[in-house]
């Protein structure tokens, strides 16, 4: 698509300018990414400036800049007409990332709203909406009239996000996917936080995670995500901070769609693995935090049924029927430990690629998944087991799948003898402004 009308300034002094390591001037940040999502500037002219970005980084005011014309690239929600503080969490995306699931409905069981636009898995990491579409019934897309009203009705939405919130970002996004540009730590924080603060909501908690599992590899790096995000934010004037949480070993028990539902409503009848309420709890207790509802007690309303009862509404206001049987896979195969010891790593990025190769992710935006597939977890680090005891549960539609995924998983946990070992914090650190 060209444009008849004159351009103000053009790509190949943007790109340029980022080459040589300059700061981008604010109008022609502000054009180059309206000028893209038009179609003016090309693809391969938004791939280079992206590898320049890449290379040469971007100062904390001009990335702030490009993060404020994302947003103008399309609609904010506006969220005045909700009745309750709004609150709202991003996961930077790991293995057995269940947490959204209970933990939407619990922070708005005591008194917050939380709307909650989500993305589909790709590759190895697991994404929100696919695991709530195994729901029979539930649905995705809402109108923004929907969405406020489900917000005052219920005080909880988990949907998609509509195609004009940041449409500059969904373009660069996928070109990013090709040209080996994923890795920028400001096309990263720009891409996120462009979502969430069009998103509207006044506060918001980042987890990034931190590990095999994860997209940052080492604390170092993840910590200067946390940061540049934090800095974003707070420049919006959107009350951010950010938790850096373990993902070498899988949260809970279970990686999968169907799977990570069961698990999910497991904690919200009072249950589920002590990991996945840890992090519920930790990150519940910083959204209150930021909607100004302090002294709340997420661990109470997991026990004691609100957080279920806000559950069950928020599936049915979307569709869904909460008591409808979950889909199951038609084959299962029992992975069994070699050797007698202490299961000492259970690594996240394997089991997610199990997962994935079982028919849980996909490879491609466009392709299906399965709902059953996925990796249950009968034992984790720090745990005694017995030769030939299962270790792993593998479920698949199509059973000719076990056959990768079991190769995914050769080396991808150590049993030894190691007395005293200890499990590693899940919370590691706390990034606020």
């Amino acid at each position: 698509m060209s444009s008849s009308r004159a351009e103000p300034f053009d790509a190949i002094s943007v790109i340029s300018t980022k080459r040589d390591r300059g700061r981008i001037p604010d109008e022609q940040i502000d054009w180059v990414i309206d000028a893209y999502t038009r179609g003016v500037v090309a693809d391969e002219q938004m791939s280079a400036l992206a590898m320049a970005i890449l290379l040469n980084g971007m100062a904390p005011d001009e990335l702030a800049r490009w993060t404020r014309a994302m947003i103008a690239s399309g609609e904010r929600l506006d969220l005045s007409g909700v009745r309750r503080p709004t609150t709202d969490k991003h996961s930077t995306g790991g293995v057995g990332d269940k947490i959204t699931l209970p933990l939407a409905p619990l922070v708005a069981a005591l008194g917050a709203a939380v709307p909650q636009l989500s993305g589909r898995g790709l590759g190895h990491t697991g994404g929100t909406l696919d695991k709530l579409e195994s729901i029979p019934g539930w649905r995705a897309n809402l109108s923004n009239a929907e969405f406020v009203a489900q917000l005052n009705s219920v005080g909880a939405v988990i949907c998609a996000a509509g195609d004009e919130l940041a449409p500059a970002d969904r373009k660069l996004y996928a070109l990013r996917d090709v040209t080996g540009t994923v890795e920028a730590i400001p096309l990263i924080a720009s891409s996120i936080m462009s979502k969430k603060i069009a998103e509207g909501s006044a506060a918001l908690v980042l987890d990034v995670k931190v590990g095999t599992g994860a997209f940052m590899k080492t604390p170092e790096d993840a910590r200067r995500l946390a940061e540049t995000m934090v800095e974003l934010g707070t420049a919006a004037g959107t009350h951010t901070v950010a938790l850096l949480t373990d993902m070498n070993t899988p949260l809970g028990l279970t990686a999968g769609n169907a799977l990570e539902v069961a698990e999910a409503v497991e904690v919200l009848a009072g249950g589920g693995p002590p990991d996945v309420v840890e992090l519920t709890v930790a990150l519940a207790a910083e959204m209150l935090a930021g909607a100004g509802i302090p002294d709340a007690d997420p661990a109470a309303a997991l026990a004691d049924g609100r957080a279920m009862d806000v559950w069950r509404a928020m599936i049915a206001a979307q569709g869904g029927d909460p008591d409808a049987a979950l889909p199951v896979a038609r084959d299962k195969h029992v992975l069994t430990a070699p050797a007698t010891g202490v299961l000492t790593r259970l690594d996240a990025y394997a089991v997610g690629v199990a997962a994935w190769r079982l028919g849980a992710g996909r490879a491609r935006k466009e392709d299906p998944v399965s709902a059953g597939a996925g990796v249950v977890l009968l034992a984790k680090p720090g745990e005694q087991v017995r030769a030939g005891q299962p270790l792993m549960e593998l479920h698949a539609d199509d059973p000719d799948r076990f056959a990768r995924a079991l190769e995914a998983l050769d080396g991808g946990f150590d049993i030894g003898e190691q007395a005293g070992w200890s499990t590693p914090p899940l919370v590691i650190e706390r990034v606020s402004a």
